[in-house]
């Protein structure tokens, strides 16, 4: 959990007018739910948004909502942004408690370019998951995965299994070792990339079935 806390207001006032009001007054429009409570639509300070988000602490993280002095735990699900601008237009907000087990992604850190054989030979590091989503605690949520390429040769690859996750966190896929990244050769590079997105689009696709 952060040390973010996010001031929300209830709007009384909601759909498409209420969000066009609360922007002119400075505010992000957004949605509270979850938990057994009802939808509620609140409004945040534009500045708190920004500073959360500039800071790295308002996604992949529990953080609070404090609504006149009662506070509450939530993760940020989804945030809409105007597609000119990129100013926050529309917040999700979720609630939950820190031993709720939750799905997040969260970023992977590679470690040891410079030491990796492959890599000083002229190789190219190619990102297949520059994220990884996991099932983990929400009070548990890692900062980063790190995934150590040092000892990597071309045509070796990182795969889910060689990243260690908190002891309270696996992978939402469970039926396969999926790769996080690949050494590749530079004359191979080009047809490297193309395969590994390919099973990324692939891998995509499977979830969602």
């Amino acid at each position: 959990m952060t040390d973010l806390v996010l001031t929300v207001d209830v709007r009384e006032r909601t759909g498409k007018g209420g969000a066009r009001e609360a922007r002119r007054n400075g505010m992000v429009p957004g949605i509270l739910y979850g938990g057994k409570l009802d939808p509620v639509a609140i409004s945040l300070k534009h500045n708190e948004v920004i500073k959360g988000l500039n800071n790295g602490q308002l996604l992949g993280h529990m953080i609070e909502i404090d609504h006149k002095g009662e506070k509450q735990s939530v993760i940020c699900q989804d945030i809409q942004f105007h597609p000119v601008t990129d100013i926050p237009e529309h917040i999700d907000l979720y609630r939950v408690d820190k031993k709720q087990i939750i799905s997040v992604e969260v970023s992977v850190h590679f470690v040891g370019e410079e030491k990796s054989p492959g890599l000083r030979k002229g190789g190219t590091l190619n990102v297949v998951r520059h994220e990884v989503e996991i099932n983990v605690p929400a009070g548990h949520i890692p900062e980063f995965l790190t995934a150590d390429v040092s000892a990597l040769e071309i045509g070796d690859n990182v795969k889910i299994s060689d990243i260690k996750l908190p002891d309270d966190a696996e992978p939402t896929i469970t039926d396969r070792d999926f790769t996080i990244a690949t050494i590749a050769g530079r004359s191979a590079t080009a047809d490297s990339t193309s395969d590994e997105e390919g099973e990324e689009e692939t891998v995509e696709g499977d979830d969602e079935d």
